[in-house]
C-alpha cells in the first residue's frame, strides 16, 4: 500500500512571509537589517512554497574569489539562506521556535563561475516536522541545497543541520 504525502496548506502569515521574501524591495530592506552580507552577495529568493526554495547568487566581483570564481563563503550564504527559508516559512504563524544550525557540510564539484542557483526541496518533510512538536520538545533536519549552474550542472552540494525547538 502506498501512502500519499500531501502538502500542508499555508496560514496568512505564511502567505504574508512568501509575500514579503520573494518582493525585491521588500527582501532586500530585510537582509539590510538581518543579513547584510547577503545583502552585499545579491542573493535572490527566485521562488520559495511549501515544498521548495531556490535562491540564486550571481557571479560578479562582490562574490568573487581570486581564483575567478565565487567565493566558497559566499555560496554557503546561499545554500543556507536556501534552507533557512523554508524552516521560517514553515514555522509562520504557529508560535514560537529557536531555531539554530548544529551542523554544516559542503562537496565541491566544479568551478562556480556564472550564477549559481541553490535549490533545498524538502519542505513538505520540514513543515511535518515542525507541525509535530509540541511545546518543549525539540527536533534536528539535515536539508540538502543542491547548487547549479545556468547550464544545468551541479557545481556544489551543502547539507545543513537545523536544530528546532518550540517555545511556550
Amino acid at each position: 500500500m502506498e501512502v500519499e504525502v500531501t502538502a500542508p496548506s499555508l496560514n496568512a502569515k505564511a502567505r504574508e512571509y512568501i509575500r514579503k521574501a520573494t518582493h525585491p524591495f521588500l527582501f532586500k530592506l530585510g537582509l539590510g537589517k538581518a543579513l547584510p552580507s547577503a545583502l552585499f552577495w545579491s542573493l535572490r529568493i527566485e521562488t520559495l512554497n511549501i515544498e521548495r526554495c531556490q535562491v540564486s547568487i550571481p557571479f560578479k566581483w562582490r562574490t568573487q574569489n581570486p581564483f575567478k570564481s565565487i567565493y566558497f563563503a559566499a555560496m554557503a550564504g546561499a545554500a543556507e539562506l536556501s534552507t533557512g527559508a523554508l524552516c521560517q516559512l514553515a514555522q509562520a504563524g504557529k508560535g514560537k521556535f529557536s531555531m539554530l544550525v548544529v551542523g554544516f557540510r559542503a562537496e565541491y564539484y566544479k568551478k562556480a563561475d556564472q550564477k549559481i542557483t541553490f535549490e533545498c526541496s524538502q519542505g513538505v518533510e520540514l513543515f511535518g516536522i515542525i507541525d509535530s512538536l509540541d511545546v518543549g520538545d525539540s527536533d534536528t533536519l539535515t536539508m540538502v541545497a543542491k547548487g547549479a549552474n545556468e547550464d544545468g550542472d551541479e557545481v556544489a552540494k551543502f547539507f545543513v543541520t537545523w536544530s528546532f525547538k518550540r517555545k511556550a
